[in-house]
């Protein structure tokens, strides 16, 4: 009883300090870039298109009560952390009737760090559905900037939040759909996480200072990876049922991204540029799923009742037959490929305290 009463103590504490970090912390506005982890509706600036599934229910009906074009039941990561910063949800960047001053979303749905030209070279064109890499949300940002801050820039954007990321995770769900395996696909990591280093390069060149840089998720856990890659071979599967190469595929990924952003922090002593490990917080929650509140790590929450993990590629959220579960916060994954809004409040927690970000977004 001793030890737990002390462990409560401590957890307060942390969360007090927190909390003490938060309010002594502020930003004048959070500017995030990537694909649909953190799309807060630059795919719906022109509508809803009834073919893109999570422009349908029950996508966002745990918080907002109707679609936002998130790819979630409710909030996603940049939604907590503008909360925790007092800023408004960011707007999508490509809105035409926005306010940017207190932030903007260039992330857009089937975003990629590389540009169309690689994956034309890789006969991958067809795996590319949506326009969007790192080049592209960098000239976005650019043209938002009169908006924003006029002739001041450097000195605004010195006091605002920048997450890049993540970036990569569609760039290999192009090439390993588009029948390359783990192995190739991993011959491109160094090209992927160099401009991934260069678009982070490039926003400090403007004059952002605190970058958070997330690295790719553990795919291999992933409901949508696990039934269509899935085997008999108990080899192909590590400890707590996620497929290894896949795995593999990812942690090589980020130990180069860390690396890159080491280089980066030494050449840049002026900026803070955070490594946010989406692998490894996601991968506790598979490991210990009951200490985050989910009654399960692999059974997607909206499906259509079919397959082992509750997904089936052809009936998917927001498709005819496809229902979501009653508790989506008992489960990790919302969809098969992206997670619950509670996934996302944890994921952001830790990102803020430093349990899996280096170093933790909140400082005294």
């Amino acid at each position: 009883m001793r030890m737990a009463g002390a462990a409560a103590a401590a957890a307060a504490l942390v969360a007090l300090l927190c909390a003490s970090a938060a309010a002594a912390q502020s930003y004048n506005a959070i500017f995030n870039f990537g694909d649909s982890i953190t799309d807060t509706g630059n795919l719906c600036t022109n509508g809803k298109p009834s073919s893109i599934t999570f422009t349908q229910p029950p996508y966002g009906e745990t918080y907002f009560g109707t679609p936002t074009c998130r790819c979630c039941d409710g909030r996603v990561i940049v939604d907590f952390l503008s909360s925790k910063f007092g800023l408004p949800f960011l707007p999508p960047s490509k809105s035409t009737t926005a306010d940017f001053k207190k932030g903007a979303n260039m992330a857009i749905t089937g975003a990629t760090a590389m540009d169309a030209p690689f994956f034309r070279s890789l006969g991958l064109s067809d795996k590319i559905w949506n326009n969007g890499p790192i080049s592209y949300q960098l000239q976005w940002f650019q043209q938002i900037t009169s908006s924003v801050c006029g002739s001041d820039c450097k000195s605004y954007l010195a006091n605002s939040l920048f997450v890049f990321g993540e970036f990569g995770g569609n760039d290999y769900n192009a090439m390993l759909f588009g029948n390359y395996n783990t192995d190739q696909a991993s011959t491109y990591t160094p090209q992927i996480v160099s401009t991934i280093a260069n678009g982070v390069e490039k926003l400090i060149a403007m004059g952002a200072t605190d970058i958070v840089v997330p690295g790719v998720l553990p795919i291999g856990c992933f409901p949508i990876y696990l039934t269509l890659y899935g085997t008999s071979n108990s080899g192909d599967y590590d400890g707590l049922g996620c497929l290894k190469k896949f795995n593999d595929l990812s942690t090589n990924h980020n130990n180069q991204l860390k690396s890159q952003i080491a280089s980066l922090q030494s050449k840049y002593a002026s900026a803070r540029i955070m490594y946010a490990d989406f692998f490894g917080g996601v991968y506790d929650m598979v490991k210990n799923p009951g200490s985050y509140g989910f009654s399960t790590a692999f059974q997607t929450c909206c499906g259509s009742g079919g397959g082992k993990f509750n997904y089936q590629n052809s009936a998917r959220c927001g498709m005819s037959g496809a229902y979501a579960c009653s508790n989506p916060a008992a489960h990790l994954s919302w969809d098969g490929i992206h997670l619950t809004e509670a996934a996302y409040k944890q994921i952001t927690d830790g990102w803020l305290n430093g349990a899996h970000c280096s170093p933790a977004i909140l400082h005294s």
